[in-house]
C-alpha cells in the first residue's frame, strides 16, 4: 500500500476541496505555486524532471525551473542537475505543525497502551481536505501488509479515521468537502457513492464511531473514535486496524471499541488542559 494515492498525472491540489480566495490582493499566488512545487513530489515522485514538476504544477518549464531554484537555493530541493527531490529540511515545515498540535506529545504513550493492551497498531490522524494526515502511530509486532507512517496521507471517505472526521465537519464544512471527494473503486466492499457516504457519516455521528469493512484494501479492516476539544470540536480521530483473519467484526467492536474511547477521552482531557 503506498502512502498516498495521488498518481504523476495528477495535479498534486486534486484530492483538496477548493478554498475561496481572497479577491482584494491579499493572496499571493507566488506563495501557492512555490507550495505546489514541493507538493509535486512523494513516495510515487521521489524524483523529478523540470518536465515532470512543471506537468504535475501546471506551470511553464520556466516557471518551475525559477521556483526549484529558489527552493534548491532555500536548502528545500536537492539537485543532481538532471533531477530534482526534497531535502531533509523541508521536515521543518511538517515538524512545525506537528509541534503545534499539543496532543500529539501526549497521545503517543497513549497509543502504546492500547496497541501494546489489544496487539494491533494504534494510530491517530487529522483531517486536510479530502485526506487524513497520520500524526501519530504505534506499531504492533505483528506484520501487516499495509505500511503507515507519520505523514502517510489516506483518502478521507474509506477510512475509519476519515470517517470520524467527516462526521465532526459542520454541514457547510462537510458539504465543501463531499462536493471534492472523488469516490474510487479499491474494493468490492468501497463505498460506491456520496449519497451512500453522507447516510455512513449520519450513522457515524449518531453512534460516535467508525467502523471500515475492507473498503481501502482487502483483508483489513478499522475502528476509529473522535479525539474532541474544548469546544466539543472533533480535533483527531484514534483508531486499530487488523487483519480479517484475525479479528472478527464483532469482536472489532466488541472488544475494541471501549479501550479506544478510553484512550480518546484521555486525550482529549490532555488536549483541553493543554489547548491545542
Amino acid at each position: 500500500m503506498r502512502k498516498n494515492h495521488k498518481s504523476p498525472t495528477e495535479s498534486p491540489q486534486s484530492s483538496k476541496p477548493r478554498r475561496t480566495r481572497s479577491e482584494n490582493g491579499d493572496f499571493v499566488k507566488s506563495l501557492e505555486r512555490g507550495l505546489a512545487v514541493i507538493q509535486a513530489f512523494g513516495a510515487d515522485n521521489p524524483r523529478l524532471s523540470l518536465s515532470d514538476v512543471a506537468r504535475l504544477t501546471e506551470m511553464t518549464r520556466a516557471a518551475a525551473r525559477r521556483y526549484l531554484l529558489s527552493l534548491k537555493q532555500l536548502g528545500f530541493v536537492g539537485s543532481d542537475g538532471k533531477l530534482f527531490w526534497l531535502e531533509p529540511h523541508v521536515l521543518n515545515l511538517g515538524y512545525s505543525y506537528l509541534s503545534s498540535v499539543s496532543w500529539v506529545d501526549f497521545a503517543q504513550p497513549i497509543l502504546r497502551d492500547v496497541a501494546d493492551r489489544l496487539s494491533e497498531s494504534c494510530s491517530a490522524s487529522v483531517l486536510d481536505g479530502t485526506e487524513i494526515v497520520y500524526v501519530a502511530r504505534v506499531q504492533a509486532s505483528r506484520i501487516i501488509s499495509i505500511n503507515l507512517t507519520v505523514g502517510t496521507r489516506l483518502p478521507a471517505a474509506v477510512t475509519s479515521m476519515g470517517r470520524v472526521l467527516l462526521a465532526g465537519l459542520s454541514p457547510d464544512e462537510l458539504n465543501r468537502t463531499l462536493a471534492a471527494v472523488k469516490l474510487h473503486r479499491y474494493t468490492e466492499n468501497t463505498v460506491r457513492s456520496i449519497e451512500e457516504l453522507r447516510k455512513i457519516l449520519q450513522t457515524v455521528r449518531d453512534q460516535q464511531y467508525a467502523y471500515v469493512d475492507q473498503e481501502l484494501e482487502n483483508g483489513l479492516r478499522s475502528i476509529a473514535v473522535p479525539i474532541v476539544g474544548s469546544r466539543g470540536e472533533t480535533i483527531g480521530a484514534v483508531n486499530i486496524g487488523a487483519h480479517v483473519i484475525r479479528v472478527k467484526k464483532a469482536d472489532m467492536v466488541g472488544r475494541n471499541l471501549d479501550v479506544l474511547r478510553e484512550a480518546a477521552a484521555k486525550i482529549s482531557a490532555q488536549s483541553r488542559v493543554r489547548p491545542v
